[in-house]
């Protein structure tokens, strides 16, 4: 399994790009690509190293993490895939990302694919990415779970030494009990790889996180 990390949009949000290294399918994960350039960058990659882009997965649909669906739509006709609770977020955000931030997204959004639910195994190549229902920052926000790698994508459930906001439709005490009982109770050496900042792992938030300890 390969991951390349595009920081992008005004936001500052990590998309990640995974792939299958004898298969070359790939899949984008919290596509939030936005600006041409981004979505240039983004198509670069896919193309030089000859991959097939074949699914796109929203750990939530939070604006900065929904901004390429449309583009990934048109381009590759791929319709995203998230929890089905996280529907209601994903209608709402083009109305919130204008009044509350100013900010336009392209329309229409796509419509949704296959929902991921907790317990689903989503099969990439040989990759087998487990999901893991995390609500609190959002009702159907998800991690991304990779055990032979030991690699979680986390959204915006976690952050090193911090945390997702939850004044946008979440529930604090939802996420933290998300963290403590199901993203901390992985193997300790877990890479940690969220939605905006860089890596971590669940020793390091299990021992310094302030929110955690």
């Amino acid at each position: 399994m390969r991951i390349q990390q595009f920081t992008v949009n005004p936001v500052q949000e990590n998309t990640y790009l995974l792939w299958d290294e004898e298969s070359l399918d790939a899949a984008v994960i919290d596509c939030g690509v936005h600006s041409q350039t981004e979505r240039e960058q983004l198509a670069a990659f896919l193309a030089d190293h000859g991959l097939q882009l074949r699914m796109a997965l929203q750990t939530h649909c939070h604006f900065d993490h929904i901004m390429g669906l449309s583009y990934i739509y048109n381009a590759y006709c791929i319709t995203p895939r998230c929890h089905p609770a996280e529907q209601e977020v994903y209608e709402m955000m083009p109305i919130m990302a204008q009044k509350y931030f100013g900010i336009q997204l392209d329309l229409p959004l796509p419509p949704l694919g296959e929902p991921l639910r907790e317990g689903n195994v989503v099969e990439l190549g040989q990759i087998r990415l487990h999901v893991i229902h995390t609500p609190g920052h959002t009702p159907g926000g998800i991690c991304l779970h990779e055990p032979y790698h030991k690699v979680l994508f986390s959204g915006d459930t976690l952050f090193r030494g911090s945390l997702g906001r939850t004044d946008l439709g979440g529930n604090m005490m939802q996420e933290l009990s998300s963290i403590r009982n199901k993203i901390l109770t992985l193997p300790t050496d877990t890479r940690i790889l969220p939605g905006h900042g860089p890596e971590t792992d669940v020793a390091w938030e299990s021992n310094h996180n302030p929110y955690l300890c």
